[in-house]
C-alpha cells in the first residue's frame, strides 16, 4: 500500500469524525476527502478512469436508493400531506426563484424551470439525521418534514424525465411538458406493471435459494439491467438505476433489500461524493467566491420564508414552522446528482461554469443547517425566542404507526402470536425469512414483512422504536439466530422486554443469561401439557396438577431432571 492511500483514509477518517462531531453528514465528510486528495490541494490522486468509473457507480447507487424510497402505498397514506405541504413547499420556493434566476442568467426557459426545481429540493440524508438527532421524527413537525422530503423524492421522476429534454431532444415548451408528462406517468404505471409480474417472481425465486451473495447480485443486475435498457432508449442511465429502485420498492422484499443494499451503497455513495470533490475547480471557486456567498445566503432565505409561510398557511405551530423551514432551507444531494448527471451526459443547459458555482452553492448551504440548528437551539435554550411558547404534544398531532409487539419468525407459533394480538387489538409486525410463509401469511391477512430479523435495518424498517415498541416475541427455531436478535435488540434498546422460544432448557438459560425477560422451553413445556392432560385423565384434581406444573416451573424448571442423552 502506498503512502498516499495511507493518507488518504486517514482523512476520511478525520473527515467523517468531525463532521459527526459536529452532527453533519458523513457524505459531506467524504467529498471533503475528495476535495483535500484531490489535485488542488494535496494531490494524492488524479482524476482518471477509474475513478469516473466508480463515481459513476455511486451515481447508479444513489438513484437507486431514492426510487427505493418511492413506494406507492406509503406515498397514499400520507397523500394529504404530501400533496398538501410538499407540493406547496416546492412550487412556492421555484414560484420565488425562478424569476430571479431568468433574470441575472441567459439560461434558457427549461433550464431555468430546472434550476428552480432542484433548488427547491433539500437534503434528505442531513434532514432526517437532524430530526432523528432532535428526537423529532415522531412529532408532528417531523411528519410533515418527512412529508414534504417524499414529494421532493417522488418530484424526481419529472426532473429526471426532464434531462432529455433538456438534452436537445424537444425544444418545443408545450412539446416538452407533453413529453415529461408522458414519461412520468409512463415510469410509475411501467413500474406498478412491471413489479408485480416480474420483479416479485424473480425474487421469489432468489429469495428461496436462502442466499445473501444471490440476492445482492440480483439486485446489482437489476440496477445495472435497468440503467443498460433505458441507456439504449437514449435516456440518462441514472433513469435506469432510479427505475430499478422504484420497481424494488414495490416489492414485498424492500425492507429485506435495503438492509442488504445498505453497505454497498454507503461504499458506492462515498466514491460518488469522493470523485465529485476532486472535480471541484477551487482557483476557479475561490475567483467567484462573492457569487457563492451571495447564492447561499439568497438561496437559504428564500427557501426560509417560503417554507415558513406555506407551513403557516396550514395552521402549523409558528415554533415548529421555525424549526422545520431551518431544517430544510438547504440545497440536496438530488441537485449535486442532478448537476452531476448533467456534465457526465454532457446535457450543457446552463454553462459549465454555472454548474460549478450551483455545485458550491448547494453544499456550502448543507453544511450551514447544522450551524444555523445549533445557533436556533441555543437562541431558544436562553429563552431569546419562542419565550413561553410551548410547541404542541407529540400525541396530539402525529399518526402512531409503531407496533406494540414485533414478532421475529411467522411460523405456526409465531400466528398464534399474532391471533392473540389482533384479538385483543394490540399491533405487531411480523418478520420472516422463508418468503413462502410471508406470500401465504400476508394473502391471509396478517402484518407480515420479508427480512432477517437479527438485522437492525429489518427491525428499523418494521417499526422498532425504542420509547414505542413495547415487547419483542422471538418465534425463531434456530437458538443461534435467536441470540443473534437478542444481541440486536439489545444494541437497540434495554427497555424492550424479551419473549422468545427456545428449543430446550440450555438454550432457555442461554437466552435468560442474555436479559431475555422470558425463555419458553416447548418440549419441556409441550410434555407438561401432555403431563397434565394425562394425569387428569387418571384421576388427580386440577388443584394438585396446578401445584405441580408451578414447582416443576419454578427457577427456571430447575426441579425438572436433566434429560438423558442418548448416544
Amino acid at each position: 500500500m502506498s503512502i498516499a492511500t495511507l493518507i488518504f483514509f486517514a482523512i476520511a477518517f478525520g473527515a467523517v469524525f468531525f463532521m459527526r462531531l459536529f452532527r453533519m453528514g458523513t457524505l459531506l465528510a467524504f467529498l471533503l476527502t475528495g476535495v483535500l486528495a484531490g489535485e488542488h490541494v494535496l494531490g494524492l490522486f488524479e482524476l482518471s478512469g477509474t475513478w469516473n468509473f466508480l463515481g459513476e457507480l455511486g451515481i447508479m447507487f444513489l438513484w437507486f436508493n431514492i426510487g427505493l424510497q418511492i413506494n406507492m402505498q406509503r406515498l397514499w397514506q400520507l397523500r394529504r400531506t404530501i400533496f398538501g405541504l410538499g407540493a406547496s413547499q416546492v412550487l412556492m420556493v421555484a414560484i420565488m426563484l425562478f424569476p430571479i434566476l431568468f433574470n441575472v442568467t441567459q439560461w434558457s426557459l427549461i433550464g431555468t424551470v430546472m434550476i428552480s426545481l432542484i433548488l427547491a429540493m433539500s437534503s434528505t440524508s442531513e434532514d432526517l439525521q437532524i430530526l432523528m438527532d432532535k428526537n423529532q421524527l415522531q412529532t408532528a413537525m417531523g411528519r410533515q418534514t418527512f412529508s414534504i422530503l417524499l414529494f421532493q423524492d417522488l418530484l424526481s421522476i419529472p426532473l429526471l424525465a426532464m434531462l432529455p429534454v433538456m438534452a436537445g431532444r424537444s425544444i418545443n415548451l408545450g412539446a416538452s411538458a407533453i413529453d415529461i408528462f408522458v414519461m412520468s406517468v409512463g415510469l410509475i404505471l411501467g413500474v406498478l406493471v412491471v413489479s408485480k409480474f416480474l420483479i416479485n417472481p424473480l425474487m421469489h425465486l432468489v429469495a428461496k435459494l436462502q442466499s445473501h451473495e444471490a440476492f445482492v447480485l440480483a439486485i446489482m443486475v437489476n440496477i445495472a439491467v435497468w440503467a443498460v435498457v433505458l441507456g439504449l432508449m437514449g435516456l440518462p442511465p441514472a433513469l435506469g438505476a432510479f427505475l430499478a429502485g422504484m420497481l424494488m420498492s414495490e416489492t414485498v422484499y424492500r425492507h429485506q433489500v435495503n438492509a442488504m443494499i445498505e453497505p454497498y451503497a454507503i461504499l458506492f455513495l462515498s466514491f460518488f461524493f469522493i470523485v465529485l470533490g476532486m472535480g471541484i475547480n477551487l482557483p476557479f471557486l475561490a475567483d467567484h467566491w462573492h457569487m457563492i456567498l451571495i447564492g447561499v445566503i439568497g438561496l437559504v432565505l428564500i427557501k426560509f420564508f417560503a417554507l415558513f409561510m406555506v407551513a403557516r398557511v396550514r395552521h402549523v405551530d409558528v415554533r415548529e414552522a421555525t424549526l422545520m423551514s431551518l431544517i430544510l432551507a438547504q440545497g440536496g444531494e438530488f441537485g449535486l446528482l442532478i448537476l452531476q448527471t448533467m456534465k457526465t451526459n454532457g446535457i450543457s443547459a446552463i454553462p459549465p461554469a454555472h454548474q460549478e458555482i450551483l455545485t458550491a452553492i448547494i453544499i456550502v448551504s448543507i453544511m450551514m443547517t447544522p450551524i444555523l440548528i445549533l445557533i436556533y437551539d441555543q437562541l431558544l435554550k436562553a429563552g431569546k425566542i419562542f419565550n413561553g411558547d410551548q410547541s404542541k404534544k407529540i400525541s396530539e398531532s402525529i399518526i402512531d404507526d409503531t407496533p406494540s409487539v414485533i414478532i421475529c419468525g411467522f411460523g405456526r407459533m409465531g400466528q398464534i402470536i399474532a391471533q392473540m394480538l389482533e384479538s385483543e387489538n394490540i399491533s405487531y409486525v411480523a418478520i420472516d425469512a422463508n418468503v413462502d410463509e410471508v406470500v401465504m401469511a400476508r394473502e391471509s391477512g396478517y402484518n407480515v414483512i420479508y427480512g432477517e430479523s437479527r438485522k437492525k435495518a429489518i427491525l428499523l424498517a418494521a417499526g422498532f422504536k425504542s420509547t414505542k415498541t413495547k415487547a419483542i416475541v422471538i418465534a425463531l427455531n434456530d437458538p443461534i439466530v435467536a441470540q443473534d436478535v437478542v444481541h440486536t435488540v439489545k444494541s437497540m434498546s434495554n427497555r424492550v422486554k424479551i419473549f422468545a422460544r427456545a428449543h430446550n432448557l440450555k438454550s432457555s438459560q442461554e437466552l435468560l443469561d442474555l436479559g431475555v425477560k422470558s425463555a419458553t422451553p416447548e418440549i419441556i413445556e409441550s410434555s407438561f401439557i401432555i403431563g397434565a392432560n394425562l394425569m387428569s385423565g387418571l384421576g388427580l384434581s386440577q388443584n394438585k396438577i396446578n401445584n405441580l406444573m408451578k414447582d416443576l416451573r419454578a427457577n427456571n424448571y430447575e426441579n425438572v431432571k436433566k434429560p438423558i442423552d442418548i448416544k
